[in-house]
């Protein structure tokens, strides 16, 4: 493991996370991975057996691993009272609470922001919903419902033929909101020293996403075409068949990009064609054009392409399948991927924060949770005695036998 909890900017931050699937378990990894302790509080009890991605399959199987490292587990019946009492106890000592049920659900466990605002003026909280309050806010959201009615999977799709996008970004992004609204949170409490509740929704968050396309309404009162059907604003930016039936993606996108282009591949002739001489010109000749380059390029190989365009500083990209990232010569070569120990005791590695800190890669001091692996500790600095915590402990016993 790296890094050790006090060079990290939120050491010393305790939050106290109700969170399941994606959007949650986000907010709080972030904030462990700069430094928060992060106690994720597990239901148990009445047939549960913790978060519910633990035993999730096909695309969820990466759920859970990804976004709960570096936290503790602490699982409870919060149906009962001595569960609720343990609880409260524990949010007496946070600095934040966050939370991704339905509406409601917190309100009739007692756990609200009114109701814990008054045990705990200081408190951050964090809500994560499917909408702000509104007209919407009693709809249950999942990513893939905003993506359609918040135009995303539209302009992802070909026409006619809406398509979500390939990873959980409203989840994930909903969630990193929710961190930065934390983080602001208690840069307003050094001031104020009074916490307030902080809220992120998924339907928002996938506003945001497509705000470009409707500004882009707004400023030439022509609607976004879906990208697969677009004008690009840029003439060589697309995916080409090469040698092989290896696919790559190149980009020429400023006229001196193209003189680049051109010269390096020998293509005099069009360098000189006053159809194709600023970027403009060659968009409208997309429909010659790109037959052209395509027949051209062809025979090469995709490496051979890679290569060129590389050495002229032209961008360019593989068409790469997530697993082959695991190989990534560069992500290896930062230290982009860190070790970790998933629950059931395997090895694997895990992708970091996308950001350096003094130049380094916030990384990962405890491996996602074990159901429970942290009562004892917990418990004990509580108050609980070994038999309280015993009785405390009971359901997380019953749900792991019952495995």
């Amino acid at each position: 493991m790296s890094d050790a909890p006090q060079a990290l900017p939120y050491a010393g931050i305790r939050v106290i996370e109700f969170t399941h699937m994606v959007m949650g378990p986000t907010c709080g990894m972030t904030l462990a991975d700069l430094g928060a302790e992060v106690i994720k509080v597990e239901p148990v009890g009445h047939g549960r057996e913790g978060d519910a991605t633990r035993q999730l399959i096909g695309s969820g199987a990466g759920f859970f691993p990804m976004f709960n490292r570096n936290k503790k587990s602490l699982a409870l019946d919060l149906l009962t009272p001595e569960g609720r009492e343990a609880v409260l106890r524990l949010i007496a000592t946070a600095d934040i609470v966050s939370e991704n049920f339905k509406p409601g659900t917190m309100k009739k466990l007692g756990l609200d922001y009114d109701t814990l605002k008054r045990l705990n003026p200081r408190l951050i909280y964090v809500s994560h919903k499917g909408f702000l309050p509104g007209p919407y806010e009693h709809r249950t959201a999942l990513d893939e419902v905003v993506q359609m009615m918040g135009g995303l999977a539209y302009m992802t799709g070909r026409p006619g033929d809406p398509l979500r996008a390939g990873a959980s970004v409203n989840d994930i992004m909903g969630g990193m909101f929710g961190a930065m609204g934390a983080m602001a949170a208690l840069a307003q409490r050094e001031k104020t020293g009074l916490g307030q509740e902080v809220q992120s929704a998924l339907f928002e968050n996938n506003v945001f996403l497509v705000a470009q396309h409707m500004m882009q309404f707004a400023v030439t009162g022509q609607a976004a075409a879906p990208m697969p059907a677009r004008i690009s604003a840029w003439a060589v930016y697309d995916v080409f068949q090469v040698r092989d039936g290896e696919q790559i993606f190149l980009a020429v996108v400023s006229d001196s990009a193209w003189k680049t282009f051109c010269d390096a591949f020998g293509f005099a002739d069009l360098l000189a064609d006053e159809r194709l001489r600023s970027n403009n010109d060659r968009v409208r000749a997309r429909d010659w054009m790109l037959p052209e380059l395509r027949q051209r390029l062809a025979d090469r190989s995709a490496a051979e392409l890679a290569a060129v365009f590389e050495a002229h500083a032209l961008p360019f990209a593989p068409i790469t399948q997530p697993q082959a990232l695991f190989d990534d010569p560069h992500l290896n070569a930062t230290g982009g991927l860190a070790p970790i120990t998933l629950p059931d005791g395997r090895s694997t590695r895990a992708v970091l924060l996308p950001l350096t800190l003094d130049g380094r890669r916030p990384g990962i001091r405890l491996d996602p949770p074990r159901l429970g692996e942290h009562n004892q500790e917990l418990l004990s600095e509580l108050g609980y005695s070994e038999a309280e915590a015993k009785v405390l402990a009971a359901p997380l016993e019953a749900a792991q036998r019952r495995r």
